[in-house]
């Protein structure tokens, strides 16, 4: 029993004297972006699914089975989460493409209902969809006591692991650091793949950092959940986005509701016509001012208006 206690306390200060990366979503100096951040210029369109285990130590539980591919696909918190289950892995595309641009380039949003309960997965991006490249990851999260089915990390143990922060908060990857790769054309990404960390302590099914340590998240988690949850990733550089931004000067005119559902009505512009536009710069309407337009067949996600009386525009959400 004091064993047991020294190695605990140990193991605690150890990873509190090595924690050394963002802290959560709540905190200063954190990274974490916003579901609503005005950087986010584009979702994922299209994803594919290889289903892992709702736990690799006992197979015959089956595969993990929450949601489904369109869950990952728009704005974050609006379509649901699907499950990878033990070393599950899904790649998800872009028609927007990624480049490497300033700062952050994209963000990987899972559906942790806390900010220390966090479920982690590898990411990995390709030009190709053949040849991809993984983000050198980093856990100090001790690795000799493993975090049980509701276990706890420090968000600041971990670093370039998607999860790292609670819902509604993506954890953002810089595609400079990968700047050394081959096979891959930082500036025209389309793919985006994440593989599950199985968080088991044992040699037999544990994933590892990019240091060989072994990384220890909650495990095992055997509910049809299983699993890292994606929630949505956002690009913040695109390649072929809308290339115009919100007009910095203050608005004559607005919109509302923002974010909005069935439909937008204009305020303060008469009789002004307006563009609605999509992630791609693709007029999809064009209405006056006094005009309510419908959005209901809207997909869930970013568009723009665009006044053509004084040529500003606004971002507005479709959830």
């Amino acid at each position: 029993m004091k064993k047991n206690l020294f190695l605990l306390i140990f193991c605690s200060i150890h990873c509190f004297l090595m924690a050394q990366f963002a802290p959560p979503a709540s905190q200063p100096g954190s990274t974490a972006i916003a579901k609503d951040d005005i950087r986010i210029t584009a979702w994922a369109t299209a994803c594919t699914i290889e289903r892992g285990w709702l736990n690799i130590a006992d197979t015959s539980l089956g595969h993990a089975t929450v949601g489904n591919t369109n869950a990952a696909l728009g704005m974050a918190l609006s379509n649901g989460v699907i499950s990878l289950g033990d070393k599950g892995s899904i790649t998800c595309s872009f028609l927007s493409g990624i480049v490497n641009g300033p700062g952050y380039d994209f963000a990987v949003f899972e559906n942790s209902f806390q900010e220390d309960f966090l479920e982690l997965a590898f990411v990995e991006v390709s030009s190709d969809g053949i040849h991809f490249v993984r983000f050198p990851s980093t856990s100090y999260t001790q690795d000799t006591i493993q975090k049980d089915t509701f276990g706890l990390i420090d968000a600041r143990s971990i670093n370039n692991l998607a999860g790292k922060y609670k819902a509604g908060f993506g954890t953002p990857f810089d595609l400079e650091e990968l700047e050394d790769s081959i096979n891959i054309d930082l500036n025209d990404i389309v793919h985006v793949k994440l593989i599950d960390v199985c968080g088991s302590v044992n040699v037999d099914y544990a994933s590892y950092d990019q240091f060989g340590h072994i990384i220890n998240d909650p495990w095992p988690t055997p509910f049809p959940s299983s699993g890292f949850d994606l929630d949505a990733i956002a690009v913040l550089n695109a390649k072929y986005g809308l290339g115009i931004h919100e007009s910095d000067a203050p608005h004559s005119w607005t919109a509302y509701p923002n974010p909005f559902k069935e439909s937008i009505t204009m305020r303060g512009a008469d009789m002004n016509l307006f563009e609605l536009l999509n992630s791609f710069g693709q007029v999809l309407s064009t209405f006056n001012a006094s005009e309510s337009i419908n959005t209901s067949t809207l997909t869930k996600g970013l568009y723009l208006l665009h006044n053509k009386q004084d040529n500003t525009y606004m971002k507005v959400i479709k959830e």
